[in-house]
């Protein structure tokens, strides 16, 4: 994996050199994803700063969700490259959207958070004399001293994303990705997740959250990406979440609704 944010550097695929500065955590080069041979996300190609917290945005479909996906490596791209620099495994976070979190199966809250330290025991290991000490100080740190022994299928949906943003603390990641982290919560939820949020990015980790709700975005992320399937903007927020830019991300994916070969093509 070629590392690019240490120093700078080029390096070579192919016949393509690419250019790397000296800060990049992420960089996407010419990257497209899709399901189906059909592309999600067509010809990305930008960077994500080492230590920034920014913000993907767009309409409904416009692939916000396929790129977290695409750099988790759980989706393979159809093109291009999604190269991450200097994180292993063990290192990169992903917090999913809640409806894809199964909340029947019989675990508590407590058991949730500690497979947070899976990494470091392993999938068939014992909690070691400190780890407990430090479940209950990610339960505490979010709010839900108390709820160790409730059933996840017993809490509201503010109360399960505290719960699995207590389980992100405890992997201790340097990069952090979020899909859609303050859907279908609270104002107060919302409020100190975002003060979780911030204590990452002040740790100098890396966080990329899938969000929605501009106003959050313009309060307190500092950095924006704008997607339409295509790359619409990308850099500081306010110069990204113009409304001309919010009209062309409108106009873009509802030219290729429902049939993602029409706005870009069929990859071979």
């Amino acid at each position: 994996m070629p590392r690019c944010c240490r120093s700078l550097a080029w390096f070579f695929m192919g016949n393509n050199q690419i250019w790397c500065s000296m800060s990049a955590a992420l960089v996407f080069q010419n990257l497209t994803l899709g399901y189906d041979r059909l592309p999600a996300v067509q010809q990305l190609d930008t960077e994500i700063q080492e230590g920034s917290l920014t913000a993907i945005v767009g309409p409904n479909g416009a692939g916000k969700s396929t790129l977290l996906k695409g750099v988790t490596g759980a989706l393979a791209p159809l093109e291009g490259k999604v190269h991450i620099d200097g994180f292993r495994d063990e290192e990169i976070a992903y917090l999913p959207q809640q409806s894809e979190i199964d909340r029947s199966f019989p675990i508590s809250v407590v058991d949730l958070v500690a497979m947070g330290l899976w990494r470091e025991i392993g999938a068939f290991g014992r909690l070691g004399p400190a780890m407990p000490a430090r479940v209950d100080a990610a339960i505490a740190a979010v709010g839900l001293t108390g709820f160790e022994k409730r059933s996840i299928g017993s809490l509201s949906g503010g109360q399960m994303q505290r719960a699995l943003f207590a389980r992100l603390l405890l992997q201790n990641a340097q990069l952090v990705l979020l899909d859609e982290p303050f859907a279908a919560i609270d104002t107060k939820t919302m409020a100190d997740l975002i003060d979780v949020i911030k204590g990452w990015h002040s740790e100098g980790r890396t966080v990329l959250a899938v969000l929605h709700d501009y106003n959050t975005v313009g309060a307190h992320f500092p950095q924006t990406m704008m997607l339409a399937r295509e790359l619409v903007a990308h850099g500081p927020t306010a110069k990204v979440l113009t409304s001309e830019n919010q009209f062309r991300a409108r106009q873009m994916c509802e030219a290729c609704a429902g049939t993602p070969h029409v706005c870009g093509k069929t990859v071979a």
